[in-house]
């Protein structure tokens, strides 16, 4: 990803995806999270909210602040498709994030 190579790092990432074991929950969640990364870098914005969305659900069951964390910096890299309703529903699965987190530490 850091040398532009879009389609490497995806089939990488997918290829590493499908072998993780069961266990490797954290891990998971960080090659959503890279994958929704590759997603904006290929201008997709969509593709990049799905995968979110799937980290965001995957965080549900297992939770990791990293994930969380990559999560949110893939999201600032959104901002010129702020629009786009795929954008927006990604929002609101975040904004009920932190208002649950806020209200379990606060």
């Amino acid at each position: 990803m850091v040398a532009h190579h879009h389609a490497a790092a995806r089939e990488t990432l997918q290829q590493v995806l499908g072998l993780l074991p069961d266990a490797a929950v954290k891990q998971r969640s960080i090659i959503l999270a890279d994958l929704a990364a590759v997603a904006v870098a290929e201008n997709d914005p969509d593709q990049e909210c799905a995968l979110a969305e799937d980290t965001l659900d995957h965080l549900t069951r297992y939770w990791y602040a990293t994930g969380m964390d990559r999560v949110r910096a893939v999201r600032q890299t959104l901002t010129r498709w702020d629009s786009l309703p795929s954008v927006r529903r990604l929002d609101e699965r975040l904004y009920d994030w932190n208002t649950t987190v806020s209200a379990l530490t606060g």
